[in-house]
């Protein structure tokens, strides 16, 4: 367990203080989002299981030259922005050593009561403003998926499902998504 570094109070976090920030092992996660730090805590059961299984789902499906990944893996969006979406696909093309610096092509997160203002604004219009192809968002208290495709004109909704209902995705690539089955207990 690492001891929290002294941030300067002054002015906007950089990705150099966020970098002292990160190897920190106290539970929480750290985001950095227009050169603020956001510290979240760790994620409960029902949404480990929905993050386990939408990994399932992009991993075993994915074309070659994509892998998909979970939570935490950053992702630098710009110079003061560095997200952790709970799931992102990448190409291989994109992946860095220690970060994807760059645009995914798919950011999913799992809405907890913590995360979800963060979830269905901040990051929503941040990862449009950085070019992401798709952005999802699952509820895994109602249950449901909202799942956004960019276009010139920005996110456009493309599935809005909940419960047994069936998203029928084409991005990133073919998919068929059940929000009740994700949640449910084995």
């Amino acid at each position: 367990m690492g001891v929290m570094p002294t941030l300067p109070m002054s002015r906007s976090l950089t990705l150099e203080d966020f970098e002292a920030v990160r190897d920190v092992e106290d539970g929480h996660r750290y985001e950095l989002i227009d050169g603020v730090l956001v510290v979240t805590p760790s994620p409960v059961p029902v949404h480990q299981r929905v993050v386990t299984r939408v990994w399932q789902l992009l991993s075993q499906d994915a074309p070659p030259g994509h892998e998909a990944f979970v939570a935490p893996l950053d992702i630098r969006l710009a110079v003061d922005t560095v997200v952790q979406p709970d799931i992102l696909v990448a190409a291989a093309a994109a992946i860095g050593a220690r970060r994807l610096d760059g645009v995914p092509v798919l950011a999913v997160e799992v809405l907890s009561p913590s995360t979800r203002h963060f979830d269905l604004s901040l990051k929503h219009s941040r990862y449009e403003e950085a070019g992401c192809p798709n952005y999802w968002v699952i509820d895994p208290h109602e249950p449901s998926l909202r799942a956004w495709h960019l276009t010139r004109d920005g996110y456009h909704l493309v599935a809005h499902v909940v419960g047994d209902e069936v998203a029928e995705l084409a991005d990133p690539w073919p998919l068929r998504i059940i929000p009740r089955a994700l949640t449910n207990e084995p």
